[in-house]
């Protein structure tokens, strides 16, 4: 759409030149033809150097913009993103395309949906009740139990494992909230990419990223009823116990380990070779190569001492 169209279907104001959008995507991966905006100014230097065809922003950071950044102004940024996300958002199901290409000596057994675009590489196994959305890509070798849901556009590598109930690609938990207290659906419109030799375990949900793709790196393996925010980068050879959750837009380094009911906040960074013992609460960003335990979060030589002070106060307080 054009940015002139943009601003008067949504009451925004259009500063710089008028331009053709074809979709949205962040400060830092934006292209000539696509939309961004910024409501947070710790990302005024994503702003700086962003490339982006235009960006939605309030109007005291116009003067930030890159020459030949065009803007739309608004007093509730994200609010806008939101409403404009709709725009963008592709049909859940496609209604014509390209019957689905199926490998060599697949086993596609009886209830098994695959829609449109879709491409199943050799030797796959897909069970029944599957559903495998339109313009889906899965690798060579790899097993797909019964009612598993894989949405559009999602791409699964080769000898990858998803076991049963689990659910690939389904919308992040975004909303905007108006001053009023409104919830304003922010469209999911990118994509999850599972790299090579990956398992997820049963009942787990991977969402789709805002923009871009929701990343499982080569090798990790997910235990059963874990949860995958959008936007998220999970490293390779990552191991994560059942009932972990995981915020969105969180990056978790290559050979993290991560307990059972574990969490993270959102946009947190976890260094390689980490492990959070079960239940940690991790609410800012911590560094690789340590054990950490509890909740707030500390390293678990601390968490240790701590137990023992408590169980000593504990001790002291009975006798009294």
């Amino acid at each position: 759409m054009l940015l002139t169209q943009i601003a008067k279907d949504f009451g925004l104001e259009l500063v710089g030149e008028d331009k053709e959008i074809r979709a949205l995507n962040s400060l830092q991966e934006a292209k000539e033809d696509e939309l961004s905006f910024l409501q947070n100014r710790k990302y005024l230097k994503a702003l700086k150097e962003t490339k982006a065809g235009a960006v939605i922003v309030q109007k005291q950071f116009v003067k930030f913009l890159p020459k030949g950044v065009s803007a739309l102004i608004s007093d509730e940024p994200y609010v806008a993103l939101a409403k404009v996300s709709k725009l963008f958002a592709k049909e859940p199901m496609q209604r014509e395309g390209k019957k689905p290409f199926i490998g060599k000596n697949c086993h596609i057994a009886d209830g098994v949906y695959i829609g449109f675009d879709s491409v199943i590489g050799e030797n796959v196994t897909i069970m029944s009740g599957a559903v495998i959305g339109d313009n889906v890509r899965i690798g060579d070798n790899s097993l797909i139990y019964p009612n598993v849901t894989i949405y559009r556009d999602c791409v699964i590598g080769k000898n990858c494992i998803i076991h049963a109930g689990s659910v690939i690609g389904s919308d992040g938990y975004g909303f905007a909230t108006t001053k009023e207290g409104r919830h304003i659906k922010i469209y999911q419109n990118g994509n999850v990419v599972i790299e090579d030799d990956v398992e997820i375990g049963a009942n787990c949900a991977i969402d789709r990223a805002v923009f871009g793709s929701t990343v499982i790196k080569r090798g990790t393996k997910l235990d059963n009823l874990i949860q995958i925010g959008h936007n998220c980068i999970i490293g390779e050879n990552v191991l994560m116990a059942g009932q972990a959750g995981i915020s969105g837009s969180t990056q978790i380094g290559k050979n993290v380990i991560i307990g059972g009911q574990a969490a993270t906040a959102g946009h947190l960074t976890i260094g390689d070779f980490a492990v959070i013992a079960a239940r940690g609460g991790v609410t800012k960003s911590i560094e690789g190569k340590k054990v950490y335990s509890g909740f707030p979060l500390m390293e678990h030589k601390q968490w240790l001492k701590l137990q023992a002070l408590l169980a000593r106060l504990l001790k002291k307080s009975s006798m009294v």
